[in-house]
């Protein structure tokens, strides 16, 4: 199969995905932006009425960073389970493994389309003028994209491995919901060394803060710390995608077995 050919199998196979998740539910494509704006608003009514947060522009904050946080941890944990939930094609039929996880990654990029979409109109509504700044979205989100193919084919691979990682995988998302500066900034940690730390230790951080910068501030992100993470996530894909196409008959003996 031609590389050509295997991207483009993987976009159908998103695109029918996406066809039949809508298909399921009365509101169907709705629930693309409805969903992640209804985990906003839970954060919202704990964090502004309960826990009384101070930021004037609380609202914008925390949507920036919770539907980034929703686009990378739904979509690794849904990529990392999809080639044992296709055991039943996989058993008929020899595909490479990388197939399942990709489309499932590329399923949760269209549907970010549209969410990211929303988020630009509720900044302009309220004060955050759109600016030939916001172009600097384009390689946050291209980075933002390879994190996660990387970490949604590593996931994949050993949730083949022993099933029970895919509990694991759920759980680490709840830690990184809670140290990726979603409800706090990561510039106004006090101690400026924790916070290079941050960043530095949680690629997500980093994202998270990125988006703000370009989105509320007009501010260009770190380049220099983007490109290296780029170049991480895009050498880490490159060696997840040949290690899966060696070991793809062991994946697939593992996956039906699962």
């Amino acid at each position: 199969m031609t590389l050509r050919r295997f991207w483009i199998l993987v976009d159908e196979l998103a695109r029918m995905s996406l066809r039949a998740d809508a298909s399921r539910f009365y509101f169907g494509y709705i629930w693309w932006i409805l969903e992640p704006l209804l985990y906003v608003g839970v954060f919202y009514f704990v964090f502004e009425f309960l826990l009384e947060s101070r930021r004037a522009d609380f609202l914008a904050f925390l949507m920036c960073g919770k539907l980034t946080f929703v686009w990378f941890s739904k979509s690794v944990v849904q990529a990392s389970r999809s080639i044992v939930a296709s055991k039943g094609l996989i058993s008929k039929i020899d595909l490479p493994k990388a197939l399942f996880p990709l489309a499932s990654v590329q399923e949760g990029f269209y549907r970010q389309l549209s969410v990211f979409a929303l988020l630009m109109v509720f900044l302009v509504v309220n004060g955050y003028p759109m600016q030939d700044g916001w172009l600097w979205m384009l390689p946050v989100m291209l980075v933002n994209y390879l994190m996660i193919v990387g970490a949604s084919l590593a996931g994949a691979c050993l949730v083949c491995l022993v099933f029970d990682f895919s509990l694991l995988i759920s759980l680490a998302m709840i830690f990184l919901l809670f140290t990726s500066g979603i409800f706090w900034d990561v510039r106004a940690l006090p101690d400026p060394v924790m916070a290079e730390w941050v960043v530095v230790l949680n690629p997500l951080a980093f994202i998270i803060d990125a988006y703000r910068q370009v989105l509320m501030l007009g501010q260009v992100p770190d380049l220099l710390h983007l490109f290296v993470l780029g170049l991480v996530s895009a050498g880490w894909c490159a060696l997840m995608l040949l290690i899966m196409r060696r070991s793809s008959q062991f994946l697939a003996l593992r996956a039906i077995t699962a």
